[in-house]
């Protein structure tokens, strides 16, 4: 199975987990060109963490591959619902600044 579809699962089952989240804003980060901390990865279990590293390099070689909206689409959802940290605050501003 391609690393965008497991990270597509990941994120449908474990919804509102830190692990989806820190997928979906890996995701929206690619797709977007916006800083990500890498740090956030650390966070990951191994598994996941391996997963993301999947999903950067699919990512690389597969710049208009379909799966890669459907996932897109879900990360965007997943990260609209979630309330937003005092970490992200700053990004946000800066992001409204822009």
């Amino acid at each position: 199975m391609r690393a965008l579809k497991k990270a597509r699962k990941l994120i449908e089952n474990k919804s509102g987990k830190p692990a989806a989240d820190i997928v979906s804003r890996l995701v929206l980060a690619l797709e977007s060109e916006v800083p990500f901390l890498l740090s956030d990865l650390y966070s990951l279990d191994y598994d996941d963490f391996n997963l993301a590293m999947e999903v950067m390099a699919e990512w690389r070689l597969d710049r208009y591959y379909t799966s890669k909206a459907v996932l897109l689409d879900l990360s965007m959802q997943e990260t609209l619902h979630k309330p937003q940290t005092s970490a992200e605050a700053p990004k946000a501003a800066v992001a409204k600044a822009d």
